[in-house]
């Protein structure tokens, strides 16, 4: 088992403690991590783009001009995709581009996440985070006491003092255990994680 330093919101090192290697201590799988990162970026697209082929561009339904003897290319329609107006060639139409990773593999991808943050020293165990009221100045004077530019923060439970004294700073994003996905892990500069969480986390997927 790995032992991670235990901070203060000070930034000052209290503790120690042991992840579990179940979780934080996995062989990494780039390819299944790199598949959970596309699966929810493609999740997330819309998929609503749209543009006309030339049998739903209205008009063109006349010949422009007769087929021989006019020293004009011969034509068959206004709204061919040679024409400005005209319809477009092999036109994007909406679709799903989302795709399913199974449960065993989005577990696996997670904890191979955990994981290189814990090998390249990008989590942070936090003993506790608790505000008295919602300001996003201490909130970040945190951040800054731990050295944490861009950073996902993990807590174990759903305190509103501390989630909207998060809410405005751009470059921190707060999740719960049961919310924390692939994708942010791997994006975010180093991973904060309160003890509650690390105990909730280890519970959950070892």
């Amino acid at each position: 088992m790995a032992n991670v330093s235990v901070y203060n919101m000070e930034g000052k090192q209290i503790d120690t403690i042991e992840l579990n290697d179940a979780v934080f201590g996995v062989e990494v799988n780039e390819h299944l991590v790199h598949m959970a990162v596309v699966q929810q970026l493609a999740n997330n697209r819309q998929g609503t783009q749209k543009a006309k082929t030339r049998s739903e561009v209205s008009g063109g339904g006349r010949k422009p001009w007769r087929q021989k003897g006019t020293g004009h290319a011969r034509q068959g329609s206004i709204r061919a995709p040679q024409w400005t107006g005209g319809g477009v060639v092999f036109a994007p139409v909406p679709r799903d581009y989302s795709f399913k990773l199974n449960k065993k593999e989005k577990r696996a991808a997670l904890k191979s996440a955990l994981t290189d943050k814990v090998a390249n020293a990008k989590l942070i165990v936090v003993d506790e985070l608790k505000f008295e009221e919602i300001k996003t100045k201490n909130f970040a004077q945190v951040m800054k006491n731990l050295d944490v530019n861009n950073g996902l923060v993990v807590v174990n439970e759903n305190d509103v003092n501390v989630m909207m004294s998060a809410k405005n700073i751009a470059d921190v994003k707060m999740a719960l255990p049961n919310t924390i996905n692939v994708y942010n892990i791997m994006k975010a500069g180093k991973v904060v994680l309160t003890k509650d969480a690390v105990k909730t986390i280890e519970e959950v997927y070892a």
